[in-house]
């Protein structure tokens, strides 16, 4: 899968702009995204060596939240897809060294089962 593979619930694609502005000076020297999601105006960025959570704050979004996971630290996870009046899906990740796991709502028709492949590939090589 291609870095813009990704999808949004409603399916529009991830831009790549918005995603190589935001990621401008948090990629490490010789990492690459791999794949990307994007929910509403968050992002999953799956590179080669770790996840990382892109939480766009506030009106304007210029206050902007960098979760990095390294793959290697992460000990499980679990993705709850949306049922038929459900509204929204969950993920769940467990990191190393916490108890409480880095949860995640994804709207009614995000690529859950993309994002947990993505996860499995990631942590199972």
């Amino acid at each position: 899968m291609g870095l813009f593979d990704g999808f949004l619930g409603h399916g529009s694609k991830v831009d790549p702009t918005e995603l190589n502005k935001r990621l401008n000076g948090v990629l490490i020297e010789g990492e690459e995204p791999q794949l990307a999601f994007k929910i509403i105006r968050d992002f999953f960025v799956f590179t080669q060596w770790r996840l990382i959570l892109v939480d766009i704050q506030g009106i304007t979004g210029s206050k902007v939240d960098y979760m990095s996971v390294p793959y290697k630290a992460i000990t499980r996870f679990s993705v709850e897809t949306a049922g038929t009046f459900d509204l929204e899906s969950e993920l769940k990740i467990w990191v190393s060294g916490t108890s409480d796991p880095i949860q995640k709502t994804l709207k009614k028709g995000t690529d859950v089962r993309g994002i947990q492949r993505a996860l499995a590939t990631a942590i199972f090589r």
